[in-house]
């Protein structure tokens, strides 16, 4: 694992997703293995920044459109109604990386599953020198599976860290990370650490 071309991605591990005082917390919305994903992450996410690796925070973000209402695309609507103004909001709490986390060397806004659609994301990344991408986050099945067939279909060496992801449910966890295999390599949190401190 080669820090000067190494990232590592936290998606979508934010206060609205994963606080029991952001949008999903307050709507009931959680899982066990999502909530636990913090503390499992703090110490690699510390080991990589101990060593110089980037790490790069994708925030899910609901820009504000007319009298700055949230622009929410109909199916995101019909999933979460619960979702309203300020949730999620550009620079808002709520859209921030969860403190366990924080910082980030590298904050990408996104607005769908994946982190390249209509960002800044592959930019920054080929500007940095970086080939490999090390995956974590939220929902495995959702942003986590799209960003990383976008990063294979750019040719980024992809890996998704198993237990490092989440989803609402475990079977649904376990089918998705089994439909990544042929675009990325597997690999849990305790051989990612071992690589990180090989360097």
């Amino acid at each position: 694992m080669n820090p000067n071309t190494s990232a590592l991605i936290l998606g979508d591990l934010q206060n609205d997703f994963l606080h029991r005082d952001g949008a999903y917390g307050r709507a009931g919305q959680t899982n066990p293995a999502i909530a636990a994903l913090p503390g499992k992450l703090a110490p690699l996410v510390r080991a990589a920044r101990d060593r110089g690796i980037l790490t790069v925070a994708t925030l899910f973000t609901l820009a504000p459109g007319r009298a700055a209402e949230p622009i929410i695309s109909p199916h995101l609507k019909s999933l979460r109604p619960f979702l309203k103004r300020g949730d999620f909001a550009p620079g808002g709490w709520g859209q921030q990386l969860v403190e366990e986390l924080a910082p980030a060397d590298i904050v990408v806004e996104k607005v769908a599953y994946s982190a390249f659609y209509m960002t800044r994301l592959e930019w920054v990344l080929r500007k940095c020198g970086i080939k490999q991408l090390y995956f974590t986050g939220i929902v495995t099945n959702g942003g986590v599976a799209s960003t990383v067939r976008d990063a294979h279909v750019r040719e980024f060496d992809c890996s998704v860290i198993e237990d490092g992801c989440a989803a609402f449910a475990d079977d649904v966890h376990r089918a998705a990370i089994e439909g990544l295999r042929p675009v990325a390599k597997i690999l849990p949190i305790a051989e990612l650490m071992q690589r990180i401190a090989a360097k």
